[in-house]
């Protein structure tokens, strides 16, 4: 987005008739909050002088520095659109920030925003291109959220049988007015899912806009009586929606992961490999949820193995090549209830430790994963992804990196709060076990 300056900003409030101003952050574990201002608070809200007391934002602050600033930042000021046009609505993202302005160790955004700086001052800069899935279900007579569609659609179809084309096409209208670049939408396999792609941008732009994508996709569909989730596996019988990461790593302009015969360099792999060598660490951070391991199984297009490939779209990391643009690598494994701010910190930084020690990358997966038995697995040596929350939250804790890169304290917390969802869902009481024992035992 352009950058603004103070002064242009408050032109633009003035003459567009903004009334409100939301101060938006997102929490550890990547959910959008908000503190809405009225217009006449504009200037001292843009000086760092709005403070939020996080008392009650569970894992966010401790104990001792639960009052914190808000601090602006001035490329992500846009009106949002679906608000009303008498009485405007903009709003800012934001860093948050201690009393003396220094950089609050639990703030997301802020753990990118230090990695890219180190890897700038080695000369690199991540770009980011995203793929977003969601689905789109209808709603019930009290308005809450099912998980029924009408529709049959599948992969790449269009209407009458994609009902739910029109909404998709208002929210890239509604997203490319708040100056995204959306390169391609379409239909995805399972009925009522839907993939919209954004164009390559820097990695902290593109963080912001999948915070701010996800809040414009639910808002929209609402007005088509729709509800939108990106949950990863709403239903059992069908794939489910992931966040497709493609990067590529620039260097004085150049595309680090591509030699000069086009394909993959030895530093592209040096990064793949960092990223493998780290990724069952990280999935903690890549799928958060009880639920994301409901889509990391075979059959759904899912990754489920610690593999990469040049030909292999199943694998958790695919090379590709796109003509006149050199080599990308493509991120198969992550959902959006990721937090994107540490997701893609953690890949940039595991790429340039995996580049920074030469790291070669594991065997190439050449054939269907799908066709390979367990035993052949293990004679290739082929590493399972965790197969849930509680394995995953296990492996974050013995991974080094993760831990440097995210900080120790914000390691625990995560680890407490997550343990805490995980330890909930073991209780539970499934209507398939009903189904399966009620009767029999």
């Amino acid at each position: 987005m352009e950058k603004y300056r103070k002064t242009e900003i408050l032109q633009i409030v003035e003459e567009e008739g903004v009334e409100f101003i939301r101060l938006q952050f997102t929490d550890m574990f990547g959910t959008l909050k908000n503190v809405a201002v009225p217009v006449s608070c504009l200037e001292k809200a843009m000086d760092d002088r709005c403070t939020i007391d996080l008392a009650s934002l569970n894992g966010f602050a401790k104990e001792e520095e639960t009052e914190l600033y808000l601090k602006p930042d001035f490329s992500t000021f846009t009106i949002l659109p679906w608000r009303p046009q008498n009485g405007k609505v903009a709003r800012f993202l934001c860093d948050v920030c201690t009393e003396d302005g220094s950089e609050y160790e639990l703030s997301p955004r802020l753990i990118l925003k230090r990695a890219l700086e180190k890897a700038e001052k080695q000369g690199y800069t991540l770009e980011v291109n995203p793929e977003c899935e969601f689905f789109l279900f209808h709603t019930d007579d009290d308005g809450m959220p099912t998980t029924v569609s009408h529709e049959r659609a599948g992969y790449l179809d269009t209407s009458p049988i994609d009902l739910g084309e029109n909404t998709r096409r208002e929210i890239i209208l509604t997203l490319e007015e708040m100056g995204y670049q959306i390169t391609s939408s379409h239909h995805e396999i399972a009925p009522a899912q839907h993939e919209i792609d954004f164009a390559f941008e820097d990695a902290l732009s593109t963080a912001d806009k999948v915070m701010t994508f996800k809040m414009a996709v639910r808002t929209i569909a609402k007005r088509y009586g729709l509800h939108a989730t990106f949950m990863p596996k709403p239903r059992q019988d069908v794939n489910g929606s992931g966040l497709h990461l493609h990067m590529r790593l620039l260097k004085n302009g150049r595309n680090v992961f591509t030699s000069e015969n086009g394909e993959l360099s030895t530093d592209g792999e040096a990064f793949l490999a960092g990223i493998l060598g780290h990724v069952v660490g990280m999935t903690a951070v890549f799928n958060p949820l009880v639920n994301s391991y409901k889509r990391l199984v075979p059959g759904f297009e899912a990754p489920s193995d610690v593999t990469w490939s040049r030909t292999q779209r199943n694998a958790l990391l695919h090379v590709r090549k796109r003509r006149g643009e050199g080599v990308d690598l493509e991120l198969r494994s992550p959902d959006c209830a990721a937090n994107p701010y540490l997701l893609l910190a953690l890949c940039l930084e595991a790429g340039l430790d995996g580049i920074k020690n030469q790291e070669k990358a594991p065997k190439e997966l050449t054939e269907d994963i799908r066709r390979l038995s367990c035993e052949e697995k293990k004679q290739r040596k082929i590493q399972n992804l965790p197969e849930n929350l509680g394995v995953a939250l296990d492996a974050m804790g013995q991974d080094l990196l993760v831990r440097e890169v995210l900080g120790e304290s914000y390691v625990a917390e995560y680890q407490k709060m997550k343990r805490r969802e995980w330890k909930n869902y073991l209780k539970q009481v499934t209507k398939w076990e009903l189904e399966q024992y009620l009767y029999l035992v």
